[in-house]
């Protein structure tokens, strides 16, 4: 059986952690770096570093805070945010990321992905897709979540899984930092549709809900959080020994 991971999530705005709630209203967390290492140090399975306003603001990523990222943590690196062009693959990995997590720029161009796959392998290749229920359906958000696209979700994330997407990041709007628990619902519809690891993202308020989590969907690959792991609510060793607890596995 493989373990489930544990994921610490850094929302990067202006070369600072920031988060908010359904993707509005951020407050000031952390510097990246010192949030980085604390994390690669406390047991956490696996970092992501999502720069949030680069594609929102047209830009490129900030590259130089996350090479400072990379050099100060040990433990894998998803990284994303004004992810458009092969070229910004390239870019993102030789500054220290192992996968690149792309949104806004597989809806512009859907053949990014791959392109990406095939120069740099599946594994590389993280789908990160925002979703919100509008009048009953899943529906993909672009741009940080400001922007709906008309797209039905699941029939998206399959399509990108199907390019060559080895990962997909489901990042759940109307559960974001509300701190209820996770999207179950979703993130079945999710697992169902697609054979390649999957990541629950948006609603983790206490430990219990990652037992639900695991529990509910066996199937799920890891689960990912930002505030209950940066305001210090949950501590990564904690809540892995309560998962051991539980016959859940994880990495001590």
């Amino acid at each position: 059986m493989i373990t489930k991971r544990i994921i610490p999530c850094l929302d990067v705005k202006d070369g600072r952690v920031v988060k908010g709630v359904n993707f509005e209203g951020l407050s000031d967390v952390s510097s990246p770096v010192q949030l980085g290492k604390y994390y690669s140090d406390c047991g956490a399975d696996e970092l992501v570093f999502y720069d949030i306003t680069a594609s929102s603001d047209g830009r490129k990523l900030f590259t130089d805070i996350l090479k400072e990222v990379a050099s100060n943590i040990f433990i894998p690196l998803t990284v994303g945010g004004g992810i458009n062009t092969v070229e910004d693959f390239d870019r993102v990995l030789k500054c220290g990321a192992d996968k690149v997590s792309v949104n806004s720029g597989a809806i512009k161009n859907p053949d990014l992905i791959k392109e990406a796959a095939v120069k740099y392998g599946s594994q590389c290749v993280v789908i990160s897709a925002d979703i919100k229920r509008v009048n009953g359906e899943f529906r993909v958000f672009a741009r940080g979540g400001r922007d709906d696209t008309g797209m039905e979700a699941i029939s998206w994330i399959k399509r990108c899984v199907d390019n060559g997407a080895g990962e997909v990041v489901v990042n759940s709007i109307d559960t974001d930092g509300v701190k209820k628990g996770f999207d179950i619902e979703m993130l079945k519809a999710v697992c169902a549709a697609v054979k390649v690891p999957v990541i629950a993202s948006g609603g983790a308020g206490c430990p219990e809900d990652f037992i639900t989590l695991f529990r509910e969907i066996p199937d799920i690959d890891a689960g990912l959080a930002a505030s209950i792991f940066h305001f210090g609510e949950v501590k990564i060793s904690d809540l892995k020994e309560l998962l051991n607890r539980n016959n859940i596995l994880v990495r001590l």
